[in-house]
């Protein structure tokens, strides 16, 4: 039996290590309108940022040509510690996820159009990081994959759920999931402040994370990543944490 509201539901709160972050709205507070692997791992860079020696490389592999941006991997937020949200708790850590049968679940909960228009645009067999959220030490801990591409929530008809919304029809759902399926932990954890600091000084120097979401819209629950931005995480495990 699928535990009920048991993702990052309707927003990202600030996460609480996050220093410079206030405490965000839920993303159902946003206004009530629609916005419109097998990738190769990178080398770590020994670069302040980790960024100039891996484009280096990049570019010897590509020729140097910069490709046209587009979104092929996401950030999943959700949250390992309990909390309650109209009398249910919403935890779900990346080892709940593991106990789910078949390492699968659906990513039910997200109630921000621009979110819900992320999940709607995820495509089998993606990738995303499962990313722990509005706890003690928030980051980066797996990678799940895409199994089953957008359909309705069933949780938004469901009155007792606390996403319920009444403004919903079931000839016309307002709201999408999709279906999870773990693949593996990360080598290690990769914490937020380490991945603000290589976001900083991308900001500087031009670096692959200089415009992460992560950081630009810390609020959504639900991110999309270019090839570069999960390359480069990715390559961070690799690392010894600073």
């Amino acid at each position: 039996m699928p535990w009920p509201s048991r993702k990052r539901d309707k927003g990202a709160v600030a996460d609480k290590k996050e220093p410079d972050a206030k405490i965000a709205k839920t993303e159902e507070e946003t206004p009530d309108k629609e916005e419109e692997e097998k990738s190769t791992k990178p080398p770590a860079g020994s670069s302040k940022s980790g960024w100039k020696n891996w484009k280096k490389t990049k570019e010897s592999d590509s020729g140097g040509e910069e490709s046209k941006i587009t979104y092929c991997h996401w950030l999943l937020k959700s949250e390992p510690e309990s909390r309650l949200e109209k009398g249910v708790d919403v935890k779900f850590s990346i080892d709940d996820l593991k106990a789910q049968p078949n390492q699968t679940t659906f990513w039910d909960g997200v109630r921000n159009y621009q979110a819900r228009n992320f999940l709607r645009a995820m495509k089998l067999g993606q990738q995303a990081f499962f990313y722990h959220s509005n706890c003690k030490e928030p980051g980066i801990v797996g990678i799940v994959k895409i199994v089953k591409e957008a359909y309705p929530d069933h949780t938004q008809f469901d009155q007792k759920d606390p996403h319920y919304d009444s403004s919903s029809r079931k000839e016309n759902p307002k709201w999408s999931m999709v279906d999870v399926q773990f693949v593996r932990m990360t080598k290690r954890f990769i914490p937020l402040s380490e991945i603000k600091a290589h976001h900083l000084a991308h900001k500087a120097d031009g670096g692959p994370l200089k415009n992460m979401m992560l950081f630009t819209r810390q609020r959504l629950s639900i991110q999309p990543l270019t090839q570069e931005e999960f390359d480069f995480v990715l390559s961070l495990e690799e690392e010894k944490p600073h």
